[in-house]
């Protein structure tokens, strides 16, 4: 939020704050510090400054900082795992017959719903085809989130766990590590590890 002055609706306390110089007059200046931190600003506003009949800044200037933080507009983080991401070949576990030469994988969100675009390309140099439902044959995922960066996936067919994937964006945000285990896609099962690396 930008600081300029105006007025004192609950949408712009923060940026009158900031437009104050030096100085507020007593009746207004409690009455803001009352809204915004909820002290007894009326002490504050009895002792006059040594001008004009404002207020000590060096009284209030400790709380003025603190409304600044109070009332700053909070950062959420978005999912780590969101955005595009590519196969580091020379990293990745393979099981036999599973190696890729190259994979792409973009995550993408919207109204809570999770969508992941996935692109393989087999050792021979041929694209993989992906059953709309990702895998075939499976009828459930269970999802776990673990941590914000860690989940855990189960995969079922008819009830009965049939794979699993390990899934975690390391602490920096660069790297992406899955593992696969049980079914895979193409409908085989094996074990791999795949790296990727943040685009």
């Amino acid at each position: 939020m930008s600081c300029t002055s105006g007025s004192t609706s609950e949408d712009s306390l923060h940026s009158t704050i900031c437009g104050v110089p030096l100085l507020l007059t007593g009746a207004e200046g409690a009455r803001i510090l009352r809204r915004l931190l909820g002290v007894q600003a009326e002490r504050i506003a009895a002792e006059p400054s040594h001008s004009n009949g404002g207020f000590n800044m060096k009284k209030i200037a400790p709380l003025l900082m603190l409304a600044t933080v109070l009332f700053a507009v909070p950062a959420f983080a978005a999912d780590p795992i969101l955005g595009t991401w590519k196969l580091d070949v020379a990293k990745s576990k393979f099981g036999p017959g599973q190696e890729l030469k190259a994979s792409s994988r973009v995550y993408t969100e919207a109204n809570g719903v999770y969508t992941l675009d996935q692109k393989l390309t087999g050792a021979d140099g041929k694209d993989m085809k992906q059953a709309a439902n990702g895998m075939p044959g499976l009828d459930t995922t269970h999802a776990k989130k673990i941590n914000a960066n860690t989940w855990d996936f189960d995969l079922k067919k008819d009830g009965k766990v049939v794979g699993h994937v390990h899934r975690v964006v390391s602490a920096d945000g660069k790297t992406l590590t899955v593992h696969n285990s049980g079914m895979m896609v193409g409908g085989a099962t094996g074990d791999q590890t795949l790296v990727f690396t943040k685009q």
